[in-house]
């Protein structure tokens, strides 16, 4: 999606137990190198997004199994690529 000059590209994702952490947590080192893979080549694909800033963030969903109980966190620029 676009934000304002910005390319924003979005992991989502959800945890319906809190025992090894919550969603945001389950974003680690290993699945940021792989979405920033995705966006290389969606960059190397996609010659129109080039001039844009690409910003990553992250959409935690946590519940405790309920629908009505579900947190949303949206956390913007939640990590930067390394090299």
């Amino acid at each position: 999606m676009l934000d304002g000059d910005s390319l924003v590209l979005v992991e989502v994702r959800l945890r319906t137990s809190g025992g090894h952490g919550g969603a945001a947590a389950s974003v680690g080192t290993r699945k940021q190198r792989r979405f920033a893979h995705a966006a290389r080549h969606l960059l190397a694909t996609r010659p129109q997004y080039r001039t844009l800033r690409a910003r990553f963030d992250v959409v935690a969903l946590d519940s405790s199994g309920r629908a009505d109980e579900l947190q949303v966190t949206w956390i913007r620029d939640a990590f930067r690529l390394g090299g």
